[in-house]
């Protein structure tokens, strides 16, 4: 049997991919998470074999979820589930650890198996994205400059994402469980290193990096 953890901030969405999973009699979804945080813990605390996991979520995004999972639950393979097909997300999500892509308007029969293929240890891209593209791209992307986001820790991403989403110094320590003060440190290292002077800074570059999504 093969336990899953579901993470997407839409409700109906992860009724959907619920009830789509549990058909297969060797499949057991086991947890759900509405936000980043969440989903981190909830791996955490039931070590899933394959985490689904959307890369826009409110608390933290996806990819800075996928870097904490294979740090704190290498065991978990995670799939990413995204709207996005843009090889740069693709490359980010699989070099940091994805087991599988799929994309949003792809069949229920592709997330089945990319979430068997990853339980296995294997790695699945949906169509039409293809290994070859992403390989491609990866070449394209060797010559570039040291992203400046890749400097912050796990903490100060963290922060960033829910000062991104507007949250104070109170709410984003009581999200997180640590002081007032220890947050505002958090956020002014990050403004620095991000060479970031004021709040709508701070929101252009979360918009720029994909942290938070554009509004429709």
């Amino acid at each position: 049997m093969t336990t899953i953890v579901l993470a997407d901030d839409h409700h109906i969405v992860r009724q959907g991919l619920r009830a789509l999973l549990e058909v297969e009699n060797d499949l057991k979804v086991v947890g759900e998470a509405g936000d980043g945080l969440e989903a981190v813990q909830n791996v955490e605390a039931l070590n899933p074999k394959v985490l689904v996991l959307d890369l826009m979520m409110p608390g933290l995004n996806g990819l800075d979820v996928l870097k904490q999972i294979k740090k704190r639950s290498p065991h978990t393979h995670i799939v990413i589930l995204s709207m996005y097909a843009n090889e740069a997300y693709v490359l980010e999500a699989l070099s940091n650890g994805a087991s599988g892509y799929v994309l949003k308007d792809s069949s229920s029969a592709d997330l089945v198996l990319a979430v068997r293929e990853a339980a296995a240890g294997r790695r699945y891209l949906s169509p039409p994205l293809s290994a070859r593209a992403i390989e491609a791209y990866q070449e394209k992307a060797k010559a570039a400059t040291l992203d400046k986001y890749e400097t912050l820790t796990a903490r100060e991403r963290e922060v960033l994402h829910l000062a991104a989403e507007g949250r104070t110094n109170t709410e984003i320590a009581g999200r997180l469980g640590i002081s007032s003060r220890t947050a505002e440190t958090h956020r002014s290292n990050l403004l620095h290193k991000l060479d970031l002077h004021t709040q709508a800074d701070l929101i252009r570059f979360a918009l720029r990096r994909g942290i938070i999504p554009m509004e429709e």
